[in-house]
């Protein structure tokens, strides 16, 4: 099944990151074996009018039309909702995209979001015609402010970014995804390896966006690859259904000369 953000479908639910690669040609080859569609970018980090961003921007352009994909700028370290919108606007003229990943960033210790100028931002920027996926935190009352704002697209946080500590607060996450039925859910950050994307799609998220489990693995391709395997497995298990867990254990025969057909009569 496809991923549908903002009515475009997407036939892979990994959105990847491009920053922290050994080289510009490392992080197509990770890209490409991922199966993504969806790269992020940041303009504040990497911008293309520089002369140092070039080769970048460059392999990303390539990246996206061989992949038929979408690229999706972030407003990664911007700390007010004033500075995130002047880079969304900016960021729009010069990659023609209304997408955006938002970020205001709250605390320099564990990067944690700052819900009161998310808010803000989100507010105005959709408001603005963007396509807003904001980077949040698993609180459940935010992620519903941020949806009844207009955001089709809400991404909490699995752990703090670059942390690889997975799924932190699997309760949280649930909660969420019940709560919010009609949203599409993004797992965004801390996620350390494959399980933990798989994890994620078994729990009925829609997609999962991560960077450094990719980028700073010793194998970066072989371990795109593996992440898009990985939700590939939690997604079919999600939609397969899972079996519900048991405080006691059950026999897979449960009567001794039982067999293990039945015929109708």
């Amino acid at each position: 099944m496809s991923l549908s953000i903002y009515g475009q479908r997407l036939d892979s639910r990994l959105l990847i990151g491009s920053a922290l690669y050994p080289s510009p040609a490392i992080m197509k080859q990770a890209i490409l074996a991922s199966g993504s569609q969806v790269v992020t970018l940041s303009l504040k980090r990497q911008n293309p009018n520089e002369q140092s961003g070039q080769q970048i921007w460059r392999y990303l352009q390539e990246i996206i039309t061989e992949v038929d994909g979408q690229l999706l700028p972030n407003t990664a370290g911007c700390k007010t909702a004033k500075e995130a919108v002047t880079l969304a606007k900016m960021s729009r003229e010069i990659f023609q995209t209304d997408w955006l990943k938002l970020e205001v960033i709250g605390d320099d210790y564990n990067l944690q979001p700052d819900p009161i100028e998310l808010l803000i931002a989100a507010e105005q920027l959709i408001k603005d015609g963007f396509k807003v996926l904001p980077y949040c935190t698993d609180d459940l009352v935010l992620c519903q402010r941020l949806y009844d704002l207009g955001c089709e697209v809400i991404m909490p946080w699995a752990s703090p970014i670059g942390t690889g500590k997975g799924l932190m607060n699997p309760y949280n996450l649930a909660t969420i995804r019940l709560r919010l039925p009609h949203a599409t859910l993004i797992l965004d950050a801390g996620i350390g390896k494959p399980s933990d994307a798989c994890l994620a799609l078994e729990m009925g998220y829609d997609g999962v966006l991560l960077n450094s489990a990719i980028a700073l693995a010793d194998n970066p391709v072989l371990m795109a690859k593996a992440f898009g395997q990985a939700l590939q497995a939690g997604e079919q298990g999600y939609v397969a259904g899972i079996m519900a867990q048991r405080q006691t254990a059950h026999p897979s025969t449960p009567t001794l000369d039982t067999p293990f057909w039945h015929q109708n009569n």
